[in-house]
């Protein structure tokens, strides 16, 4: 941050911390914890919530397939839950968990529950507006994000229908992801990670519930999404009670926190949800293409969120917070040791993850989605794109935790403009790549385009010595690169033809893919820990 940006933050807050608040008047003070134990407990309840979300997957996938109604479905799904992340946990996020930091560090507990007061009022007011003007407009809105479907009418508005009942979820979960901030603030990382088992839950109820009573039935999926967004904020509402941190919502946007808020989050709803945004370009072009493109794009990038979110969202999720009260306390050197820290995970665990998905792609997307209306071709089109999604998976997560490294000093300008240049980037592959590989090449463009914006961030963050390589680099690569290699190989060999996984039953499948898993995991942190990589060298006080 330079001198002209310092001089217009607002004073930072007095110190306060009585011995013994009121009871009335609680809030518990943030403590420190283990970034490895924290981890743990977000990647195990990711773990959950994504293991629901491909049953979810193979519940939809099953009844609906590829066809109109879940391409609707996935297009009317999709435009909400864009905004959500650009919202709730892109800019919202990155742009609130430091300044509520530093009140938590710095202020006293009035200042904290002013802010927190602050913020859920002026959310709830911004989001609802957007979300009734949205409704409105929802035949415009699908006309603009998929425009293939003006090619036929009842699909078009099939999917407006769907919209609108779909985009209420945008307001419903942004304000569960304000509650989920403040409990990761507050070190409460098992709840927010929790809580999108709930939207898994609503979907797989309303779709084998609700689906016999539509006269669409693609259409009791848009209302699981609606419960499911009223599900999760009522979760997440008794725990911060406990910490007596529950929001009086009341709109203020001249307080000091809101304001800095807002100037945050201006650049950061472009630049921290680029990897979004590309995906969004993918749909759209991809509506242009052979009907079932979409649906194809989706499965596989549902199999390339599992790793990401179990990985790359967990420690991004913990390293924000942790970096926010770093900089807070001016400790620059664990700061980047946080950084590096941050990306050896990052590398221990995406690089096998994307080396698996890229060798056992049919046998994952058989096992998984090959049942009901899903065809064999369907399975072969998907597995295309999800070799190319596969290529990005480690650039995915580098975004992840590099992108903290700037948001935790109050920086969204440059990760800004590394997300135009990404965002420029991608649309040009996609031009390139869509004639010779159809919707694989959609995806081939996403990766690429995110490599480039992952390498941007860390080369600045390193260029501004806030990203600090520890010793060991070298000797590091050479263990991760062998037992990838080991990995790799092991599986190619284990692994049936993949055609033959077509006629096995479904606990044939589970049973193959559970051993090839296993048997892949086992070879790779062998390998590690005969060349010297330990556990404790992952430790790190949080």
């Amino acid at each position: 941050m330079n001198d002209r940006e310092q001089d217009r933050q607002p004073p930072v807050p007095a110190r306060d911390t009585p011995a013994v608040p009121a009871d009335d008047d609680r809030v518990v003070a943030p403590k420190g914890g283990g970034l490895m134990r924290s981890g743990l407990v977000v990647s195990v309840m990711t773990l959950l919530s994504r293991v629901m979300g491909l049953m979810r997957d193979v519940v939809v996938a099953t009844l609906f397939g590829a066809g109109s109604g879940a391409d609707a479905f996935f297009v009317a799904f999709k435009i909400p839950n864009f905004m959500r992340r650009l919202f709730a946990e892109g800019a919202f996020n990155q742009a609130f968990v430091p300044v509520l930091s530093e009140y938590a560090t710095r202020g006293s507990k009035r200042e904290v529950r002013e802010l927190l007061d602050a913020v859920a009022g002026s959310l709830t007011a911004v989001l609802a507006l957007i979300t009734a003007v949205f409704m409105l407009a929802a035949p415009w809105l699908v006309w603009v994000f998929a425009p293939g479907f003006g090619r036929d009418p009842a699909k078009l508005a099939l999917t407006a229908d769907m919209l609108q009942l779909t985009f209420p979820y945008l307001l419903l979960v942004s304000l569960t992801a304000f509650a989920g901030s403040v409990l990761n603030t507050w070190n409460r990382f098992a709840v927010p990670a929790f809580t999108p088992v709930l939207l898994n839950l609503s979907l797989i109820g309303a779709a084998l519930l609700l689906t016999p009573l539509m006269d669409e039935p693609a259409m009791a999926l848009a209302w699981g999404v609606l419960i499911a967004g009223l599900a999760q904020l009522a979760f997440q509402v008794p725990f911060l009670v406990r910490l007596g941190l529950m929001p009086r919502p009341w709109p203020d946007f001249a307080h000091s926190g809101v304001r800095r808020i807002l100037v945050l989050m201006a650049p950061a709803l472009f630049g921290v949800s680029v990897s979004q945004i590309n995906l969004l370009l993918d749909t759209v072009l991809a509506s242009l293409l052979a009907p079932g493109s979409v649906s194809w794009l989706y499965y596989s990038d549902r199999l390339v969120e599992l790793p990401l979110g179990v990985f790359g969202i967990a420690i991004g999720t913990v390293i924000l917070p942790a970096l926010s009260k770093r900089h807070a306390e001016q400790s620059g050197e664990h700061f980047a040791a946080m950084l590096d820290w941050a990306i050896r995970a990052v590398l221990l665990l995406g690089l096998p993850a994307a080396l698996a998905l890229a060798v056992l792609a049919e046998p994952l997307l058989i096992s998984l989605f090959h049942y009901g209306a899903m065809t064999e071709r369907d399975i072969a089109m998907a597995a295309m794109s999800l070799r190319a999604y596969s290529l990005g998976l480690v650039a995915f997560m580098l975004i992840k935790v590099l992108a903290p490294g700037f948001f935790a000093r109050q920086n969204t300008r440059t990760p800004v403009k590394i997300g135009i240049i990404a965002m420029v980037a991608n649309m040009v592959f996609n031009l390139i790549l869509i004639w010779p590989l159809a919707h694989a090449g959609l995806a081939l463009a996403t990766a690429l385009s995110a490599f480039l914006n992952a390498g941007l961030l860390g080369w600045l963050l390193h260029k501004e010595r806030v990203l600090v390589f520890q010793p060991g680099w070298g000797r590091y690569a050479v263990q991760l690169l062998g037992g990838c290699t080991v990995m790799g190989v092991g599986l190619a060999w284990l692994a049936p033809d993949w055609q033959q996984w077509l006629g096995w039953g479904v606990w044939t499948r589970v049973q193959w893919l559970a051993a090839l898993v296993v048997a892949g995991a086992a070879v790779y942190f062998a390998w590690l820990a005969a060349f010297g990589v330990r556990v404790r060298h992952f430790r790190m006080k949080g």
